[in-house]
């Protein structure tokens, strides 16, 4: 039986995500969670074979937390699902550890075969991503995004959702100051002026949902 915890920060979502989940004879939702706060807390309470994570949600979001379960548990069978079809994102996951990456508007028997894919230690992405990968391999393809490192997509994604410069190193365990950097860093690597930029070439990407934007120039405080 494939033990599994369900992240999604949409009741909804994860209620959907139960009931498809738990028609199949060999697998059981023993946990779920609307954060990557609380996902990393029942990793600890409950033993699991897989977690089904939404990456885009508030509060630390699911890069962060997914790089703190990969170091709690190495090896766990993480499969990351989102609206997000940008390559940027599936194979920075995939570098850092992730089994598999499922767009939201694929087939549930596709979600399915991931899952169990990824708890047999195999690797899966969804063919819509598969084929944004290849085309992005190309070298005519220029994708300043693919050129963030995990760091820079992680302050990137945090920045986007409206946290402050002090937000991002309490959450990141970083220094204000190297905050500071990274977003000059990523200002320069993407080409944008400020804050509202950067939210409004996230959303282009489909890398964040529509949200208050930060103000310009960003939050040092």
């Amino acid at each position: 039986m494939i033990q599994v915890l369900l992240v999604d920060d949409h009741t909804l979502v994860r209620t959907a995500l139960r009931h498809l989940l738990e028609g199949q004879s060999d697998i059981r939702v023993v946990a779920e969670a609307d954060s990557g706060e609380v996902a990393l807390r029942s990793l600890r309470e409950v033993r699991v074979d897989a977690v089904l994570m939404d990456i885009m949600m508030p509060g630390m979001g699911g890069l962060e937390a997914i790089r703190r379960m990969l170091i709690q548990q190495p090896g766990l069978a993480v499969v990351a699902i989102t609206s997000s079809v940008d390559v940027a994102v599936p194979r920075r996951l995939l570098e850092d550890g992730v089994r598999a990456y499922v767009t939201k508007d694929a087939p549930a028997d596709e979600l399915i075969e991931a899952l169990r894919r990824a708890v047999r230690g195999e690797h899966y992405v969804s063919s819509r991503i598969a084929r944004e990968m290849a085309l992005a391999s190309l070298p005519s393809r220029n994708d300043p995004f693919s050129q963030l490192s995990q760091r820079e997509m992680q302050v990137l994604m945090m920045l986007v959702e409206g946290a402050t410069n002090r937000q991002i190193s309490d959450r990141l365990l970083l220094s204000p100051k190297t905050v500071s950097t990274y977003r000059a860093r990523l200002l320069e690597k993407l080409g944008a002026e400020n804050d509202i930029e950067l939210l409004r070439m996230a959303m282009g990407r489909g890398l964040v949902s529509m949200s208050p934007e930060p103000s310009a120039g960003g939050e040092s405080a």
